[in-house]
């Protein structure tokens, strides 16, 4: 857009069909050291103006062929010209002409005889406003341009903002989650030890007093009538049998809680605070082992069937613990979609067999790793989709849930792994969460 300075050179489009008028006009004008551009008719005016584009238009009323009011209505439907001040120089008097002449876009209505000092007074006014009106649009574009840069830079710093609170609550939640399981770990691990590094001695203790009583019994088959008796009351015989059975139990029993201590000390690895190379299929076990009171059968369901569908895959460089959150998240999202499935039909029987598929694939030509976490739950509408891994968002009721599981998994896939997150979803029909990162 063009801006001028009044005192400096301007344009001015005069357009009448009477040459004395022209003369008068034009020569008064360029006294000023204004350029004047003649026209004697509507349609040479308006493309006159189209490629010039004058500063004022000085249009006369009565012409030959379109009238000055038409040709005013035509410059202001044109987007190149309609912002052009017209000034109509007319003999027409009436107050209703006068009136068309302003309504149909005119800034201002001269009639003839005209006195040329008042027309050229009347040319600098409207040349002030219309660079006034310039120099606002400019003013106004250049606040509009402000505003922009400066809510970009808000949205910006609100965004990382939101990013550091993420990684604060991610950062606090593992720390304390580390913490947490290894002082879990650390308590049960100096009981069992002792219990574990005890048996075997209890085992051969046993061992020895049982043989020492059949030993007993093979010299001494009959004693006497109150050890009879007693061996009757206590059915020393029973406990002969299961003793063994019961030394077995508590070794699977051990074993057990051993497993679970391994578990949670993997799924922690609080001690890691860099990259190292991780065997997935163990993060993912250990995640099970952890959540296997979860998935055991409850009032409204059966136990929860997990399926494995384990490829050959390498080991992956990952930060181990932000790896294990992530699969802690999407199993136990898992899980409680099935519950929500199962809640809402309650009042119905319920003979559906509930299943979690948890895959791993090596796409080796990218190489990426792919870990897919389907289930049989509830699922989700298209909506719910969009915002599931926005930062405090949930479907849960409250108290179960405050929305930044799925949002801090993502963070952890996406920028700490450099990898992707998604999420496929059919509502009554369950949902699938697809996780890739790179093995480098």
């Amino acid at each position: 857009m063009k801006i001028f300075n009044i005192f400096e050179k301007a344009t001015i489009l005069i357009v009448d069909d009477n040459p004395t008028n022209l003369k008068v006009l034009s020569d008064a004008i360029s006294s000023l050291g204004w350029e004047a551009l003649i026209a004697t008719d509507g349609e040479s005016a308006i493309e006159e103006a189209e490629y010039a584009q004058p500063d004022i238009i000085l249009l006369d009323v009565m012409m030959p062929g379109i009238d000055g009011f038409q040709t005013c209505v035509e410059l202001k439907k044109k987007s190149s010209t309609k912002h052009i001040p017209v000034i109509f120089l007319t003999a027409l008097t009436d107050q209703f002409d006068k009136v068309l002449g302003l309504v149909t876009g005119g800034v201002d209505y001269i009639t003839k005889p005209f006195n040329l000092d008042e027309v050229l007074a009347r040319i600098q006014v409207h040349l002030k406003l219309s660079f006034l009106t310039k120099e606002l649009q400019i003013k106004n574009q250049e606040l509009d341009k402000l505003v922009e840069e400066r809510t970009q830079q808000l949205s910006l710093t609100l965004h990382k903002l939101q990013e550091s609170q993420l990684q604060l609550v991610q950062s606090s939640k593992l720390s304390t989650l580390g913490e947490l399981v290894a002082g879990v770990t650390h308590e049960i691990n100096n009981p069992l030890n002792f219990v574990m590094g005890n048996l075997g001695f209890l085992r051969n203790y046993i061992n020895a007093l049982t043989q020492h009583l059949q030993l007993y019994h093979q010299y001494y088959p009959h004693p006497v009538i109150d050890i009879t008796q007693n061996a009757n009351i206590i059915e020393l015989d029973k406990i002969l049998i299961d003793i063994p059975k019961l030394m077995s139990a508590i070794d699977t029993g051990l074993e057990r809680i051993n497993n679970i201590s391994d578990s949670l000390r993997n799924f922690s690895r609080s001690d890691i605070s860099k990259k190292v190379f991780f065997d997935i299929h163990e993060g993912i076990n250990s995640t099970l082992i952890i959540l296997s009171h979860r998935l055991k059968g409850n009032k409204l369901r059966a136990d929860i069937e997990v399926i494995k569908e384990y490829g050959d895959i390498p080991v992956c460089e990952c930060y181990p613990e932000q790896i294990n959150q992530v699969f802690m998240n999407m199993i136990a999202n898992a899980i409680d979609a099935i519950d929500e499935l199962c809640q809402k039909a309650a009042d119905m029987q319920n003979n559906q067999n509930h299943k979690i598929i948890i895959k791993t694939v090596w796409k080796q030509e990218e190489e990426l790793l792919r870990v897919t976490c389907k289930d049989s739950g509830v699922g989700m509408s298209a909506e719910t989709q969009k915002q599931i891994f926005e930062q405090f968002f949930t479907t849960k009721p409250s108290g179960k849930g405050i929305g930044l599981g799925l949002s801090i998994s993502r963070q952890i896939i996406e920028e700490q792994h450099n990898g992707r997150l998604r999420c496929c979803s059919v509502l009554g029909e369950g949902t699938e969460f697809l996780m890739e990162i790179p093995v480098r």
